[in-house]
């Protein structure tokens, strides 16, 4: 329409949106603010290093957005977001929550937006600590006797676990376009050692926490394979903080620090260990250093050998020198031996010879003796048998002269008291009756009187 041809007042576009900045720039000149926000449609032009993004609210019940504002960054804005990235190991980037000083400002064409000049880098990962502490705090209360905390050390089933000293066959959960993937194997199959492996790969999504169970399932996945695997490792190649938030899932932590075989970590991150680190057997920061202590186990399973075989064989050269001088000691034994036994054998065939001549001579002469006394013998033993007859019928003559009934008949008598000979008269008392025994007469008699009798008196 052609301004000339009405007659209401108005003024142009330029002017009212010209009104609208001063006022707004005026009202909020030379102030800065510090919000709580998230990000949300970000862009990033490398060739200015200008950021465009939106902050949003959202109501904590709902997640709805309350309030939204167009926000730009460059300069000492842009500075401050890279300083933020290599803070945090997190890219400046959708969906995370931020804490940024701004400034308002409006333009006539761009309209109402913010001017960011600073971000708390403290704020973003406080945030991603707490809900990691929570995480770990969990895990303790809903899994007692799998995960434990012990002073600043933590302890899980799957630590408690030993690596085979010697580890061939490996599972392996990773995103199959991972370049930690590629790392990984490279090391493994390029090992100055000449190690062979036999490698299962388990391709998985390893980014975004929505994907935590996804990375659970290929652990039951490995578990139900029944094979018997050396350890299980996880591995991706790197990535900002909130790339790594699926490993301090709840879920994620609890399957490793509960899974029978050993878990080895190789994320890629080169700050705070992550949940699945804290719980796994072995944590390392990158795939290439999960392969390198692989190596290690091996290499060093391989030292231990080869420092036992060096033992043995030392031991062994010691055992032969010793058996080997003790040898030629019995080498000169056996010399001597010998030289002893040729002349004791020498010396026995010279006594065997005079034993015999000697034994010859010897029964000669007893042969003789034997002759000498035969014939003593027939002259001497008719003379001893009758001189032995003239001494035995001496003793028959003594022994019939001290006889009882000689004695008897050369007027002796034999007395019995109670039917039973006696020499004692201390047992006898007057008005006792006894029995005198004579040669051809017994005679029972009654005491009557007992004297004392010395025997001078006796006569025959």
């Amino acid at each position: 329409m052609d301004s000339s041809h009405t007659t209401i007042p108005f003024i142009r576009l330029s002017e009212l949106t010209s009104r609208i900045s001063a006022t707004i720039n005026d009202a909020f000149r030379l102030q800065t603010f510090w919000i709580i926000a998230d990000i949300t449609n970000h862009t990033f032009k490398s060739g200015k290093n200008y950021h465009y993004f939106d902050l949003v609210e959202k109501n904590n019940t709902s997640h709805d957005i309350i309030a939204r504002i167009s926000a730009v960054a460059w300069g000492t804005g842009a500075t401050a977001i890279s300083q933020f990235e290599n803070a945090t190991g997190q890219r400046f980037t959708n969906n995370i929550n931020v804490l940024v000083n701004v400034s308002v400002q409006h333009h006539s064409v761009y309209g109402l937006q913010l001017t960011l000049h600073k971000v708390d880098t403290s704020f973003t990962l406080g945030l991603l600590e707490q809900e990691r502490q929570v995480t770990l705090q969990r895990l303790v209360k809903e899994n007692p006797g799998f995960v434990q905390k012990i002073g600043d050390t933590w302890h899980t089933q799957n630590k408690t676990l030993r690596l085979n000293r010697v580890i061939q066959r490996i599972a392996v959960v990773c995103s199959s376009t991972s370049a930690g993937w590629q790392d990984f194997k490279h090391t493994l199959d390029h090992n100055q050692y000449g190690y062979r492996f036999t490698v299962d790969p388990y391709f998985t999504l390893v980014q975004g926490e929505a994907n935590a169970q996804q990375l659970v399932d290929r652990l039951i996945d490995i578990f139900q394979s029944y094979i018997p695997y050396d350890a299980v490792v996880i591995i991706r190649g790197g990535g900002s903080q909130t790339d790594f938030l699926l490993f301090d899932n709840y879920l994620v932590g609890r399957a490793i620090a509960r899974f029978p075989i050993p878990v080895i970590t190789g994320i890629g991150h080169q700050k705070n260990e992550t949940v699945a680190d804290l719980m796994a057997n072995q944590a390392t920061k990158t795939p290439t250093k999960a392969a390198e202590l692989i190596l290690q186990q091996n290499h060093a399973f391989e030292n231990s050998l080869l420092a036992l075989q060096k033992q043995v064989i030392i031991r062994a050269q010691q055992q032969l020198s010793i058996a080997m001088q003790r040898l030629g000691k019995v080498r000169s034994t056996v010399s001597q031996t010998k030289s002893t036994l040729s002349e004791k054998k020498r010396r026995l065939s010279t006594l065997s010879s005079n034993i015999a001549a000697q034994s010859r001579l010897l029964l000669a002469d007893r042969n003789k003796d034997l002759q000498q006394k035969r014939s003593s013998l027939k002259t001497l033993v008719p003379m001893f048998l009758r001189n032995q007859r003239g001494y035995l019928t001496h003793h028959i003559s003594m022994i019939n002269a001290l006889s009882p009934q000689s004695i008897l008949r050369r007027g002796f008598a034999v007395v019995k008291t109670d039917g039973v000979i006696t020499g004692d008269a201390s047992g006898i008392e007057p008005g006792s009756n006894i029995q005198i025994i004579l040669s051809d007469k017994e005679i029972n008699a009654t005491v009557k009187s007992k004297n004392e009798y010395d025997g001078h008196d006796f006569k025959i």
